[in-house]
Formats: C-alpha cells, sequence, structure tokens
C-alpha cells in the first residue's frame, strides 16, 4: 500500500513510526505501573498522530491529524487525572484492585474519568469526532491498524480498570450499556450516508465499538446485580468481538485500499463494476462484509449471538437491570439490520453493475496485497466455526475479571458452540455445492433486463446515495444532509449535478461551532493588547486591588451595619 518507488519522501518516517506504534502499545498492554502505562499511551498516540500525517502537504490531512492530536491528549489529560486519583485510593501507582471500602463517590469518579479517557480512543460516541477523518485521511495500512488495533486499547483499558475497582453500582453499567446502544445505532446511520469508501468504514468502527460496550455494559450489570450468566455472555461476547472486529475491519480496509491503489478514487458513486477487473479482491471484501454485518457462517455472528443471548437472558430473568436494558435488544437488532442494508450498498455500488468512471480499466493488485486478505478472510471463516477452540481461552479471562461464582460458570454451559460450529459447516457445504453447480452451469452471456433501452451505460444505474436513500430519509432529523440541487432551466439545459453532504455529527456541528464563537470572543479581546507598557501597569494594579478586595470581610462590615 506504501511503495517505496511511490512515496519515497515519506517511506522511511512511516515504517519508523509504524514499529513505535505496535511498540508502545505493547508496552502499556504489559505494563503494571501507572506511569508505564501511561509512557506506552503516549507513544502510541504520538505514532498514530504521526503515521495519519503522512500526506502532510494535504491540508484535510493536516485538519484530520490536528483533531486527532487534540482527542488524544484529551484523553491523556483524563487518564492523568485518573491515576493520580488512583494514588490517592491505592496508596501507589501500582495497577492492583482497589480497597473494597473505598466510597462510592470516588469510585464514580475514577469510573468517568476511565470512561472519557479511554472512550476518546475508542471513539464511543459523542468521543468519536476524531475518528472519521483520521481514519479517512490515513495511508490504507495504518487506517487497517487504527481501526483493528488501535482502537482496542481503549476498549483494553477500561475492561482493565474496571475489573480492579469493587462491586460496581447497576448505573455503571447501564451508562456502558446505553453509550454502546447509541454509538451503534448512530455510527451506523451515519455510515449509510457517506459517499467516501474508507470514511464510511470508520463509522462502521463507531457502530462495532458500540456493540463492544453493549457486551461490557451487560457484564457490568451482571456484577453488580449478581447475575453469573450476564458477566460470562457480556463479556466474552465483548471480548470475542474485539478480536473478531479486528479481522473483518482490518480486511475491509485492505480491500478498501486494493481498489484505491487501483482506482486512484475513495468516492463510492464513481466506481462500480469492479468485480469483473478484481474479482479476489470482491470475493476477500464480501467476506469482511459478511462477517461486520453478523450473518452466519462467519465470526461476527458469534460474538453478536452472544451478546444477544445474554441480553435476552436479562430481559427473562426481570428485575431492574433486565428492565434496564429492554430498549437494547431492538437497538442492536436494528444496527444489524442497517450495517446489512449499508454493505449491499457498497457492494453493488463498488463491484456490481457497469464502471461509473470513464478512466482505464483497473486490473488485479499483486500478491503482497491479495496474500494478507487472504489470511484475514481466512481467520473470518476460522473463527466462524472454530469459536469453541477459545472457550477455555475466554473463561480465564473472565474468572480473572470476576472472582467467584460469576467467573466459575463455563461459557460453554450458556452458548451451545459445538451446535453452532456444525450449523456453520453445514452452510459452507450448502454454499460449496450451490458454487459447483454454478461453476459447471451453462451460461450465454447477455445483457440485463434494461427497460426498453438499447444500449445501457454505467450512467443508468443507481448510484450509491441513490441505493440508500430511502433509508437515510427515516433519520433524515439526526443526519440533516445539505444538498445541493441542480437548476435546470429551458428545453436543453446544461449538464448539472445534484451534491449531498452530511455533517459530522459532534465536530461540524458542536466542536468546531464552538471554537468559531471562542475565537470570535478572543479577537474581541485582542483590543486590551496595545503593546503599551503604561496599560500592562494598570491591568496589574486593576489586579492587585481586585485581589486585596478579596481579603475584606465586607460579610462581616455588613452584618455590623445591620446591627446599628
Amino acid at each position: 500500500y506504501w511503495a517505496a518507488a511511490v512515496h519515497r519522501r515519506s517511506l522511511r518516517r512511516t515504517t519508523a513510526f509504524w514499529g513505535t506504534l505496535v511498540a508502545g502499545m505493547g508496552l502499556l498492554v504489559l505494563a503494571h505501573h501507572a506511569v508505564v502505562f501511561l509512557f506506552g499511551w503516549e507513544i502510541m498516540a504520538l505514532s498514530a498522530f504521526l503515521l495519519v500525517v503522512t500526506e502532510d502537504e494535504k491540508a484535510e490531512t493536516r485538519k484530520a491529524g490536528l483533531v486527532y492530536l487534540v482527542a488524544a491528549h484529551v484523553g491523556t489529560l483524563a487518564l492523568f487525572g485518573l491515576f493520580a486519583l488512583w494514588k490517592t485510593v491505592t496508596g501507589s501507582f501500582e495497577l492492583v484492585p482497589a480497597p473494597a471500602d473505598t466510597d462510592l463517590s470516588v469510585l464514580t469518579a475514577l469510573f468517568l474519568l476511565a470512561l472519557v479517557g479511554f472512550g476518546l480512543k475508542a471513539g464511543l460516541v459523542p468521543l468519536h469526532f476524531w475518528l472519521p477523518g483520521a481514519h479517512a485521511n490515513a495511508p490504507t495500512h495504518v487506517s487497517a491498524i487504527l481501526s483493528g488495533v488501535v482502537l482496542k486499547m481503549g476498549i483494553y483499558g477500561l475492561i482493565r480498570i474496571l475489573g480492579l475497582l469493587p462491586a460496581p453500582p447497576a448505573g455503571w453499567g447501564g451508562l456502558v450499556l446505553g453509550l454502546g446502544a447509541v454509538s451503534g445505532l448512530l455510527g451506523v446511520v451515519f455510515a449509510l450516508a457517506q459517499h467516501d469508501l474508507k470514511r464510511l468504514l470508520a463509522y462502521h468502527s463507531v457502530e462495532n465499538i458500540g456493540i463492544i460496550l453493549m457486551g461490557l455494559g451487560l457484564a457490568l450489570l451482571g456484577r453488580a446485580t449478581g447475575h453469573a450468566e450476564w458477566v460470562v455472555l457480556g463479556l466474552a461476547g465483548c471480548l470475542l468481538h474485539v478480536w473478531n472486529h479486528s479481522l473483518f475491519k482490518s480486511l475491509l480496509f485492505f480491500g478498501a485500499g486494493s481498489v484505491l491503489l487501483q482506482t486512484e478514487t475513495r468516492n463510492i458513486d464513481r466506481l462500480g463494476g469492479l468485480a469483473k477487473t478484481m474479482p479476489v479482491t470482491s470475493i476477500f471484501f464480501l467476506v469482511g462484509a459478511v462477517a461486520i454485518c453478523g450473518l452466519p457462517p462467519l465470526n461476527g455472528f458469534v460474538s453478536e449471538w452472544m451478546i444477544f443471548l445474554g441480553l435476552f437472558g436479562s430481559l427473562a430473568q426481570g428485575g431492574s437491570g433486565g428492565l434496564g436494558v429492554a430498549f437494547v435488544v431492538p437497538v442492536l437488532a436494528t444496527v444489524g439490520a442497517l450495517a446489512l442494508a449499508c454493505f449491499v450498498k457498497v457492494f453493488a455500488a463498488v463491484f456490481l453493475g457497469l464502471p461509473r468512471n470513464p478512466a482505464p480499466r483497473p486490473r488485479e493488485s499483486g500478491p503482497s496485497i491479495l496474500v494478507p486478505m487472504a489470511v484475514l478472510a481466512g481467520l473470518c471463516v476460522a473463527l466462524g466455526a472454530g469459536t469453541f477452540a477459545l472457550t477455555t481461552v475466554l473463561d480465564g479471562v473472565i474468572a480473572l475479571w470476576q472472582p467467584g461464582p460469576a467467573g466459575s460458570v463455563p461459557l460453554a454451559s450458556l452458548a451451545p458452540l459445538g451446535t453452532l460450529a456444525l450449523v456453520a459447516l453445514g452452510i459452507w457445504g450448502i454454499l460449496g455445492v450451490v458454487a459447483g453447480v454454478l461453476r459447471f452451469r451453462r451460461a450465454r452471456p447477455g445483457v440485463t433486463w434494461d427497460c426498453g433501452y438499447v444500449q445501457p451505460t454505467g450512467r443508468m444505474q443507481y448510484t450509491a446515495s441513490s441505493l440508500a436513500r430511502s433509508i437515510t430519509k427515516l433519520f433524515h432529523g439526526i443526519l440533516r444532509p445539505r444538498e445541493h440541487r441542480p437548476r435546470l432551466q429551458g428545453a436543453f439545459p446544461q449538464p448539472s449535478t445534484l451534491e449531498s453532504h452530511v455533517d459530522e455529527l459532534v465536530l461540524d456541528r458542536v466542536l468546531a461551532p464552538a471554537s468559531r464563537g471562542l475565537d470570535r470572543w478572543g479577537t474581541w479581546f485582542h483590543r486590551f493588547q496595545k503593546g503599551l507598557a503604561q496599560l500592562y501597569i494598570l491591568y496589574i494594579l486593576v489586579a492587585l486591588i481586585l485581589l486585596l478586595l478579596t481579603l475584606v470581610p465586607f460579610q462581616d462590615l455588613w452584618v455590623r451595619w445591620l446591627a446599628r
């Protein structure tokens, strides 16, 4: 994706920062001391920033890098506060369990600081504002490791800190569950409205972080209410989806990178018909699309199915915890349905139909790109049928995170993974038979029924925007698209286009207007900066008078005056 012959100027530093990124993540995962953890965290954050701005000659890339850098260091400041408070609670910077008699208000402060600090890295809504721009503008292999691995460091940190806090109240689980539901739904809704292929995949990272947080929230509710099966199914689904997402999202970004290399565009509406010229890439992209939609027999289905089992179990048992997750089940189902609609749109617009761009026909990518995609696709298939082999690993992690009765319930007793493996193998057998029949079936090539058009062209087919238009209209109030409609005048109007754009929910609608307002206020404040020494002496005098006035006992003087 970053060939030396093409990117000679940036290749050396990209390779170096890729190495420091992996080293930083490895250090923070192995750290047992808060300072070492923060050291690894900062190495990871700075390395990721320097990788995002690899193409720093582009203004859009520089903007995305700046937003990421600010978000990363706001998260780091929250972690500074977290570990400073941790030192007060535990007496050291060692990452050891907090005392059981710690005041609930202090524990809640630790929880909220962890949620903000790690949530900014993970990309949960509304802390996701840096993610779409960074993923879209970074080199493809950087986008893959950002989405597949770096985001998970936020999830890892959150799980690790929450595992060290005693007896969480049910409100913590409800908050994480609610944030997960909002992230999942808004992530997939904004993905549906995107025209940029990599930006669309970035929003699906927000969606899948939401699914992961739903599992973690369910596990927290289980700890708070004493339901061992909620803990097991929730945390197992959460961790398994972390692994699954790292596989199929990296596969999808690699597929998008293969398309980008051959077509030199990320605009979905300018693509089409690539399955004929890039058949291997299209097959691997289809595998990733089926996996991310949570469809059997691939790996994404298994982890979402575990979370569904836990949520349905909590509903069946009722109580305050069961009522708290009542709205999450339809949200998770809706997220799956919308993800399926989104990837039907993407695959149909990019790989099926006719080319929309008159540029030269692209060709298939080489082995250095296809082989890694084959490995990731094979792992998606293997985990879809062989999750039962990971139950021992998951049971060990759950036992460490939740010691006692909740951690002693085996996952295999709650989720029939062996039966699921047989079903997956059966589906693969049916698909193999169908593929064999189609392979040896004689067919005559011909033009698809074309509504009477003698010679259909690529411009006559549905675009990605038109395919998703009926669904995005349902969420018009959230998306609020800005459309530039064509003006057609006269009997023979000039060629015109229809353009639509959806602003980012937090960055463009909240943070950018607030920044502009602060900038205007700062411009007004500049009138006090005249560069005159006498004025600055006056300002100092006024400040001293105000400080002296704080020492005057006005309240006592008022009481004495009233006494007269």
